[in-house]
């Protein structure tokens, strides 16, 4: 498990920045054969787009890195479970493993609300693996919506 702690502090890292920007704290990275091949954050408040989710922009560097759209053999770490959009995204792209920080109560859809991932029969299957380094990973997003909740009472 060394390895997965080690790419899900490089998320980690990837969500440090989106906190940094007043983004959600959410991190992404991908990885083939054992090296990362693409990595992201969350840049929803940036782009003033619904669909930049650290996920979806990781597919999407993933995919332009391999030139291709499937993602076989590659596995992606994510410091937050993923929502239905991304979830629906990592099946289409073929991303073969998933490892998650914190779960997501709220909207969560590899096991908290719903599991796309394992609860539907889709043309390609995902392994999930839960809660890799969740401490830090869940501790990132209460400081973020601690300092939203004090800002907005300022």
């Amino acid at each position: 498990m060394e390895a997965n702690d080690n790419f899900m502090k490089q998320a980690l890292r990837e969500a440090t920045k989106a906190y940094h920007k007043e983004e959600v704290p959410i991190g992404a990275v991908i990885v083939k054969d054992n090296k990362i091949i693409a990595r992201a954050h969350n840049l929803r408040e940036t782009t003033k787009q619904a669909c930049s989710h650290a996920e979806i922009l990781a597919i999407q560097k993933a995919c332009k890195k391999m030139d291709a759209w499937r993602l076989e053999g590659c596995k992606m770490y994510v410091t937050l479970e993923p929502c239905p959009m991304c979830a629906g995204a990592i099946i289409n792209a073929r991303i073969g493993e998933l490892y998650i920080g914190a779960m997501d109560p709220k909207g969560g859809a590899v096991g908290s609300k719903l599991n796309l991932l394992m609860d539907y029969k889709f043309n390609h299957t995902v392994k999930v693996y839960q809660k890799i380094c969740e401490k830090e990973c869940s501790e990132i997003l209460k400081s973020f919506f601690k300092e939203l909740r004090k800002k907005k009472l300022d």
